[in-house]
């Protein structure tokens, strides 16, 4: 199995970290820079950070935001959020994120994919692929864009597909219907997507218990991705991590 990387996420609006259930009702949960640097200190071993509302509001990702959290961490840093050209990737990147997350835009125009991997590297670039559930999809899951309000008709699995063959480096599916909601990971669009893609697999949505990481794991990702049970306080980085290492799941040390 591949070793298992930790990443906390920090969901944000109005320069405040912010966590909702099912990408809405958003309770305020910190100041970034203080959770970045917190995570860290725990044993993150890597961090995602996402401007839930650059989207909705047509507006690009705050690079403000980016430079205060990239400039207290050594980690690598995933930034999304209304980045929807090959010259947001760049500033983006330019502002101190080592990866950037495409949702929307991809969907749009899936040739961004291509050209951003193509000129900056598909190692930097990932496609977060929010779905819900739909019976209607091969796989039972649908695609949903700007923040989780928009489905699109389109197999999410099968998407996650075309985003690897365009050069997608990383692919980070969140189910709609876990978000927040802490009852666990959606193994069954985790391994569905795991099983069609070689790039990383991100899990994400609904992380609430220690065994929901170890499920994860267990069901193809290779990045477990949380957010409530690290803001609340639930439990610590390194909790997950002891966790995981007395099961004979590989993660760094």
């Amino acid at each position: 199995m591949t070793k298992v990387k930790i990443m906390p996420c920090l969901d944000m609006k109005d320069g405040r970290v912010v966590k909702g259930i099912h990408f809405v009702d958003l309770k305020d949960a910190g100041d970034p820079v203080e959770c970045a640097t917190l995570y860290q200190s725990e044993g993150a071993d890597e961090l995602a950070m996402l401007d839930i509302a650059a989207t909705l509001e047509n507006r690009k990702t705050r690079l403000e935001w980016v430079n205060n959290v990239s400039s207290v961490i050594d980690i690598p840093l995933t930034v999304g959020g209304g980045i929807a050209s090959l010259e947001d990737v760049e500033l983006t990147l330019e502002a101190g994120a080592d990866k950037v997350s495409i949702n929307s835009a991809a969907v749009e125009r899936p040739q961004l994919i291509e050209e951003a991997s193509e000129k900056f590297g598909s190692e930097k670039i990932t496609i977060a692929v929010d779905a819900c559930r739909n019976l209607k999809m091969p796989s039972g899951f649908d695609v949903v864009v700007s923040g989780g309000t928009k489905p699109m008709g389109m197999d999410a699995v099968e998407w996650a597909k075309k985003c690897e063959s365009l050069g997608a480096g990383v692919i980070l599916p969140t189910s709609m219907d876990g978000d927040g909601t802490q009852d666990g990971y959606d193994l069954k669009y985790i391994k569905a997507i795991s099983d069609i893609v070689n790039v990383p697999v991100v899990a994400s949505g609904g992380a609430g218990k220690l065994s929901d990481f170890y499920d994860a794991a267990k069901s193809g990702a290779s990045i477990l991705l949380a957010a409530s049970v690290f803001h609340y306080r639930t439990y610590s980085v390194q909790d997950v991590k002891d966790y995981l290492k007395d099961r004979d799941i590989d993660v760094y040390l």
